[in-house]
């Protein structure tokens, strides 16, 4: 076998994204409340940016500068205050070494934090970690510690313990009992006597009826609703819409499923209105019990953009929701700092790009506003009969027009609305739902997806309940007001809305 070596010269083009370009993509897709994330965890790290007081002179002089930014470092926009020009070298060389030895190690002597407590001065990491929320406990930690104080052998403690592990963030047990029992053929402790299929039984039923709240470790879905019923019937008044309840679950949980009520009056014998009667009770089951326990901490939707109804110039106006973020500057002291010669060169240069850093935060910060109003202000234009008449006049607009009438590219288009919200007069919407395609009515009028989407469940709550109309009947109903799509269509855009089929919508009069 031969090896060689050779040299080839090869032509070629290359686009390689700049760092601080980087920067302003990834802060032009954030949300506002991952923005607001990200500027705080910025402020922590750079030395170089920080906060404009409110009231302060550095405030004032922001808002009354102008929003374009330059990133050298002599731009006096992004510097406000005088503080230290009269100080000497010697003294600012001090200034630099007591802040930047907390900056970069991130502690505090004992000395000076017992100064600035003893001067009333409140310490905002500290205050900050203390406000932190504590983690809550698991599903299965608070299982396992209502479990720790039931009375029940020790054997069928531990066998309870290794089920309650199997429960999933449902309630409902993640495994059947074979598998349970073939996972689990040894324990510490415990000899085989005590193992058999009859305790680890006996262990699901004590986990079942002992712990809160009922349902939990409950095999499926019906077994849940029962166990509930059971613990709801026993403190009933009336315990007959229960008992029917139990009965038609217990029988009939197919048939009630699919909403077939005449066949279940038929084969249990029960009256519609009875039927009806335990339906009824019914919706006060839950089938993920475990969910009561656990909070899932979902985060509030905070709009990017407002939108406002002008009536002096009958025009929508936008406004960027930007009040939580706090404004911005690059520190004069550190800006000194970066240009004295007599410090020392490894933290001059340390200070120079935390200061560079901070004017390209800045700076994205601002471009990301900037885009992102522009964008909401072609929407405004191109979908004013949204605002003024609803969602079934939202008209097709590709994001690739958008792009060509602001001159940027699609992809700037896009992260500008991922994520982000917009407050209109008509409710919190999604900026991304004014994107997308659409069709042609009858009439020569386009109309996005959206639109038919909302006039499809527009004319499924108008239908007749007692007699629903399927997805033929709601493809011909769709037509008739110029939506010409395919029956799959009208199925697809139905399971996209939750919308059930017309057997499961149906509802019967009593007899």
């Amino acid at each position: 076998m031969r090896f060689d070596t050779s040299q080839h010269m090869k032509l070629g083009q290359h686009m390689k994204l700049a760092p601080r370009m980087i920067q302003s993509m990834e802060i032009l897709q954030l949300p506002m409340l991952a923005l607001q994330e990200r500027i705080e965890q910025e402020l922590e790290s750079n030395i170089a940016l920080e906060l404009v007081e409110p009231g302060s002179d550095g405030e004032r002089d922001l808002l009354d500068g102008d929003d374009t930014r330059d990133d050298r470092l002599d731009r006096r926009e992004l510097v406000v205050g005088d503080e230290g020009k009269e100080s000497d070298d010697f003294e600012r060389l001090s200034a630099f070494e007591s802040n930047y030895s907390e900056a970069s190690d991130n502690t505090y002597s004992s000395e000076r934090y017992s100064a600035s407590r003893s001067a009333g001065e409140r310490d905002r990491k500290m205050d900050a970690m203390a406000n932190l929320a504590a983690r809550g406990e698991s599903l299965t930690e608070q299982l396992l510690h209502q479990w720790s104080f039931t009375e029940v052998e020790p054997d069928i403690a531990a066998l309870g313990e290794r089920i309650i592990g199997y429960v999933d963030s449902d309630g409902l047990l993640g495994a059947d009992m074979d598998t349970i029992i073939d996972q689990n053929r040894t324990i510490a402790g415990l000899a085989a006597e005590q193992m058999t299929r009859e305790r680890w039984h006996e262990a699901l039923h004590a986990v079942q009826h002992m712990l809160d709240p009922p349902g939990v470790a409950a095999r499926d879905q019906r077994e849940c609703l029962l166990l509930q019923i059971d613990a709801l019937q026993a403190d009933a008044d009336d315990a007959q819409p229960w008992a029917d309840a139990r009965a038609l679950i217990q029988d009939h949980f197919e048939d009630l499923v699919q909403n077939r009520l005449p066949q279940i009056e038929r084969k249990s014998e029960l009256s519609m209105q009875r039927i009806q009667a335990a339906m009824a009770m019914m919706r006060k089951l839950n089938l993920s019990p475990g969910r009561d326990l656990v909070d899932e901490g979902v985060a509030p939707i905070v709009p990017d953009v407002a939108v406002e109804y002008d009536e002096q110039s009958d025009s929508y106006i936008a406004s960027l929701c930007d009040g939580i973020m706090p404004p911005l500057r690059v520190s004069p002291r550190y800006e000194q700092l970066a240009k004295d010669r007599s410090v020392d060169k490894d933290a001059r240069e340390f200070i120079t790009n935390n200061v560079r850093n901070a004017v390209w935060l800045i700076e994205s910060i601002n471009q990301r506003k900037n885009t992102l109003l522009r964008v909401v202000n072609v929407v405004l234009t191109r979908q004013r009969e949204y605002f003024d008449h609803g969602p079934q006049h939202l008209r097709p607009l590709p994001m690739i027009e958008v792009a060509d009438q602001l001159g940027i590219h699609v992809a700037t288009v896009s992260r500008a609305v991922a994520d982000k919200w917009m407050q209109t007069p008509r409710g919190m919407v999604p900026l991304r739902k004014f994107f997308s395609g659409g069709t042609e009515t009858s009439s020569g009028s386009s109309m996005s997806w959206e639109a038919v989407k909302a006039t499809l469940q527009e004319v499924v709550d108008a239908e007749d309940k007692s007699q629903p109309l399927n997805d033929d009947a709601l493809a011909a109903e769709l037509k008739k007001r110029g939506i010409d799509i395919a029956r799959r269509t009208v199925v697809k855009y139905r399971q996209q809305l939750g919308i059930a089929p017309a057997r499961r919508r149906k509802v019967y009069n009593e007899s």
